[in-house]
């Protein structure tokens, strides 16, 4: 069976697309899941980690005063690196990997934002178990946007 990279790959070769991801929660873990494709160096444009808010606002473009942990930061993050890196898609990740909750956001909190030439939003998700585990469900569910996203932008060509 063919991993969720695979067709991360297969979609962003087939159109032509380059792949680009923000991430605060998951500290370059995306990146490096991502970095894994085959011929990566040919879709994927890279990635920025922005764990403080001054680095997201003044590297990605985050309005100043924004929830770290809400859809308008993933959104910004994902603007932000799409337009930083050149990229035709871009997802982000931010949220409360836990254990403990965190101003105000129960613990397994997660946003992933996305954008597009044409679009962008964000999505929610409340992931249970140790840290490790809302992580690995962050990446996960990240990727498998990324697909959905390229996927996407491949059927409109």
């Amino acid at each position: 069976m063919s991993s969720p990279i695979h067709h991360l790959r297969d979609a962003a070769r087939e159109r032509g697309l380059t792949v680009a991801v923000a991430e605060s929660l998951t500290s370059g873990l995306l990146a490096s899941e991502v970095g894994k494709g085959e011929a990566a160096g040919e879709w994927f444009s890279g990635g920025v980690v922005a764990y403080r808010m001054p680095v997201k606002t003044h590297v990605l473009g985050v309005p100043d005063g924004t929830d770290p942990t809400s859809p308008e930061c993933a959104t910004a993050l994902a603007t932000g690196v799409r337009a930083l890196l050149d990229a035709d898609v871009a997802v982000s990740t931010t949220g409360v990997g836990g254990p403990d909750d965190e101003d105000g956001h129960p613990a397994g909190t997660v946003y992933l934002g996305w954008a597009t030439a044409d679009d962008a939003g964000a999505e929610h998700f409340r992931f249970d178990g140790e840290p490790e585990d809302v992580l690995a469900a962050t990446v996960d569910h990240a990727v498998r946007l990324l697909v959905r996203l390229a996927e996407a932008e491949r059927r409109r060509a």
